[in-house]
């Protein structure tokens, strides 16, 4: 009983790790590219703005 115990644990420990790490790999390939795209379009309307309004 204590090795089943012991397993199953353990094959939680190891899903939860698993499941976190793929969140982690979304998270960098996916996610930050587009909030990084959408801060430089937002920083290229300001600068347009400023343009414009220099003119």
């Amino acid at each position: 009983m204590k090795k089943f115990v012991s397993g199953i644990l353990t094959g939680t420990a190891l899903t939860i790790g698993t499941a976190a790490g793929a969140l982690f790999a979304v998270k960098k390939k996916v996610i930050e590219p587009v909030e990084e795209k959408e801060a430089e379009i937002e920083e290229n309307r300001r600068k347009a703005m400023r343009k414009s309004r220099a003119r």
